[in-house]
């Protein structure tokens, strides 16, 4: 898979970076952005080769993932969404859903996610029931990525102690609505708040079910390709601030997370995020008083950085952040 790495490094470099600033000053993200992606095969870098995928491993994915976001953390947080419905759809995707995997995996059919609320621990925000040959959602996600960029979201919902997983079109309507979300960093995003008042699916969307408990159990073991973004910000600070120890910290940040084992995850992704957030302290001194100007690079890393402190957290990411922000209990 080197050279789906080598190809991502170039987007990067020759596309991504040089447009970052005026991208995160407009607040919008250009759809030649995610069509360089689609062209790449990016979009299909975790579907089956059968399907037109690369069926890229762990490995790659997080090398592809971390080459990008060092380029433009907006344009990567995007097309990340669309790689963890390639993989449930090609894994549990009956035959008319994953008749869809070619245009998934070309980016012809370009997806998001609202999943957070329904594969966490306490209430369901998002309820199903079935109704006819409908499935009937109800409820509200606060964080979906990608509004007006994606052509449908996965929605993950609660039916008792089963998870559902079902492929909504992202068309707003009487029954779904959505709020833009104003944050920090990546405003390029849309993310929004999804609303679902009754929201009839068809029953033939349906991807999978899955019994929440075993969501749950199996979910540190999702924690690594996410640490990539934070590593991707690092290696961004240390190619702007030129060699430095950094660099050995972005080694060890790096083969820790790919060595770690699933209950070892949470406390390297922990890592990860506060490397980031020193890495751009230290691309703001580096940079001196330019960087307090709105716009410069150094301050839409600073940005960036505190938003990766907390984007996809779990408790036991948070307690370990705090210990080494010298607030832990």
């Amino acid at each position: 898979m080197a050279d789906v790495v080598a190809a991502a490094r170039a987007l990067a470099a020759d596309l991504l970076a040089p447009a970052a600033g005026a991208v995160d000053a407009a607040g919008a993200l250009p759809r030649g952005h995610l069509d360089a992606l689609a062209a790449a095969g990016l979009y299909g870098l975790t579907g089956p080769r059968s399907s037109g995928g690369l069926g890229g491993d762990v490995a790659a994915v997080a090398a592809v993932v971390e080459e990008l976001a060092a380029g433009d953390l907006a344009t990567t947080f995007v097309w990340l969404q669309h790689l963890g419905v390639v993989v449930r759809v090609a894994a549990h995707g009956p035959p008319p859903v994953r008749a869809r995997l070619a245009d998934l995996c070309a980016g012809r059919l370009r997806a998001g996610i609202a999943l957070q609320a329904a594969v966490r621990p306490g209430p369901p925000a998002i309820r199903v029931r079935a109704d006819g040959g409908d499935l009937v959602l109800d409820g509200a996600v606060p964080w979906v990525t990608g509004w007006g960029a994606v052509d449908v979201v996965l929605v993950a919902a609660r039916d008792g102690e089963e998870v559902v997983f079902v492929l909504a079109d992202a068309v707003e309507g009487p029954t779904l609505a959505v709020a833009p979300q104003r944050m920090v960093a990546v405003q390029a995003s849309a993310t929004v708040e999804l609303r679902l008042a009754g929201h009839r699916v068809p029953a033939g969307r349906l991807v999978h079910r899955a019994p929440l408990a075993g969501l749950l159990a199996a979910d540190a073991a999702t924690l690594r390709v996410n640490g990539s973004l934070a590593l991707g910000l690092a290696l961004r600070c240390t190619r702007l601030i030129g060699p430095s120890p950094l660099d050995d910290d972005l080694a060890a940040a790096r083969a820790r997370l790919d060595a770690a084992a699933p209950e070892e995850l949470p406390d390297a992704r922990g890592e990860a995020a506060a490397l980031a957030h020193r890495a751009a302290g230290a691309l703001v001194v580096a940079t001196g008083s330019g960087a307090v100007r709105a716009g410069s690079a150094a301050e839409r890393t600073v940005r960036e950085a505190v938003f990766l402190l907390v984007f996809g957290s779990r408790p036991a990411i948070r307690a370990s952040l705090l210990s080494r922000l010298g607030a832990g209990g």
